[in-house]
């Protein structure tokens, strides 16, 4: 599993590793009941704290991305299909939101933002 911190993000690490984790498995890179890494093999592999990951697995358990057993680990959970869409459409709204107000900036008509959505939510 790759996940790439940076130091420049204005995110703190705990909530980098989060959001990673979380695209991961809103993606299907990260199928459910797969296992991810033990906390402290993560906070090796990224050379960070303890306590960082664990408090990133348990924001991604409170929000009901994955699982923790103890003695056997942490593993992606089932993932409801009305909560997967949700998540979908809040990360889309945001895209889509920083795209409207640069079409705005660059003088682009509503009418050609549509068209141009069209074409691409065709391809």
């Amino acid at each position: 599993m790759d996940i790439i911190i940076t130091n420049s993000s204005n995110d703190p690490i705990y909530l980098q590793i989060v959001n990673q984790i979380k695209s991961m498995i809103l993606s299907g890179e990260l199928k459910e009941g797969e296992a991810l890494p033990s906390m402290r093999n993560l906070a090796m592999q990224l050379r960070i704290s303890l306590i960082t990951t664990k408090r990133a697995y348990e924001e991604l358990e409170r929000d009901g991305f994955i699982e923790s057993f103890t003695g056997k680990g942490s593993f992606v959970k089932a993932q409801n299909k009305e909560l997967l869409r949700e998540e979908n459409l809040k990360a889309a709204e945001e895209l889509l939101s920083q795209a409207v107000d640069k079409a705005k900036a660059g003088g682009v008509t509503l009418d050609e933002m549509l068209e141009l959505l069209r074409m691409i939510y065709e391809e």
